[in-house]
């Protein structure tokens, strides 16, 4: 896998990992995809992540291309890997009480830092890498150099986080949110919750020196880690909600097109057949508030929508004009968008639950107020899948079959 901070945000680069990748997607992936040996050392994982999470590959791409290679059966580890992210998406969305719990805990943790000078410090400690605990310092400048870590370290790091150092998990959540190019809200909050005890109601991941050792070839033999990972407390989980609806166009009104980076796959709205009167980008330097989105993870989202603006070009004519895209930054740069082109109805692609989300429902009001709507068009896979999430991923796993000949 080329190094993170050389990738370039665009779909070929994508479907070229997605090609290198596929071959080993089966046994040879079982087998190493729990080692960690350092960024720049040769992996077994596939790291398409960044790409998908922003849709410049699909997850559907991703399977059917695997599946050409290997058998459901033999690639089931890593189809498996795939789904979980679905999943956790799935789950987010149907509970959303869950993520503006977690905004509220992270708000409550930030108020704490500019409060408490111990806190400060032992958080900006952590953050930097400066903790002396050589693991855990390695991974946070490995991740603020390349906007990326190893899923394993992922989990020792936030147990390190939470149980040695004993720092609010939502500010470690945060940490990663703001730093990952494959962060995405679910994934990302449900993980940190779930090493925390939180989402399995009294499960924990502890960080134990000798799973360090082994699955990071000796890199590390850490000392001084928890010994017990009590669970956190917190409320029991919401019930299971429904998915709110979706793709009411009226292909009467005057549209736009807003593109945002929770979703470049555009065929959905592209399949709707809606004649587009403008088209605008919600800028990437916005979408994760309070604090700001480092600048490895910004970049790679510009790149993405800049190389997404270039694709679209359906019978051999230019879906989007790129020298003619505005970037909005705020509800108020929207409705002067819109007002700008005479727009009665702005088009998205649905934002699960996060940050861009909630920036979306921010602006249905004021739009309304000035006679527009905002609609936003969910893509048939996330449709498929996260009706699915009501209970855990075992239960979720039972339908992946369904789910493979259902996009195959």
């Amino acid at each position: 896998m080329r190094h993170s901070r050389d990738l370039c945000a665009t779909r070929q680069t994508g479907l070229d990992l997605l090609s290198h990748f596929s071959p080993n997607a089966g046994s040879a992936y079982a087998r190493g995809r729990n080692f960690d040996c350092g960024p720049d050392q040769p992996r077994a994982v596939s790291g398409l992540s960044p790409f998908v999470r922003r849709r410049l590959v699909t997850e559907p791409e991703v399977i059917t291309e695997v599946l050409k290679q290997h058998s459901a059966v033999a690639a089931e580890k890593f189809i498996q890997e795939v789904f979980w992210r679905s999943y956790w998406k799935g789950w987010l969305e149907l509970r959303p009480a869950v993520w503006q719990s977690y905004q509220t805990g992270l708000r409550g943790g930030l108020n704490a830092v500019n409060t408490q000078d111990g806190l400060a410090r032992n958080w900006r400690s952590a953050c930097a890498g400066d903790t002396g605990i050589d693991c855990f310092d390695a991974w946070a400048k490995e991740l603020t150099a390349t906007g990326y870590l190893h899923n394993h370290a992922r989990m020792w790091f936030a147990s390190i986080w939470i149980f040695t150092l004993r720092l609010p998990w939502e500010l470690g959540a945060d940490f990663f949110l703001r730093h990952l190019l494959d962060g995405d809200p679910a994934s990302n909050t449900l993980g940190w919750r779930w090493v925390a005890g939180l989402q399995t109601a009294g499960k924990t991941y502890l960080a134990r020196p000798d799973n360090i050792e082994k699955y990071t070839n000796g890199r590390f033999s850490p000392t001084g880690l928890a010994t017990h990972a009590v669970p956190l407390t917190g409320p029991k989980n919401p019930p299971s909600g429904t998915l709110p609806p979706t793709d009411l166009i009226d292909k009467t009104l005057a549209t736009g097109l807003l593109i945002h980076g929770e979703d470049l796959d555009l065929t959905h709205v592209i399949a709707t057949g809606l004649s587009l009167q403008a088209t605008a980008t919600l800028s990437s330097h916005t979408t994760i508030p309070p604090l700001r989105t480092a600048a490895l993870v910004t970049q790679f989202t510009e790149d993405a929508l800049r190389d997404t603006l270039h694709r679209f070009t359906p019978e051999g004519r230019p879906l989007l004009d790129p020298s003619d895209v505005h970037d909005v930054v705020d509800v108020d740069g929207l409705i002067s968008w819109a007002q700008a082109h005479n727009l009665k109805q702005i088009v998205a692609c649905y934002a699960p639950v996060g940050p861009t989300a909630d920036q979306l429902a921010q602006a249905q009001k004021p739009l309304a107020v000035q006679g527009i709507s905002l609609v936003t068009i969910m893509a048939p896979y996330d449709r498929m899948a996260w009706p699915h999430a009501t209970r855990g991923f075992f239960r979720f796993k039972e339908s992946i079959a369904h789910f493979i000949t259902q996009i195959s």
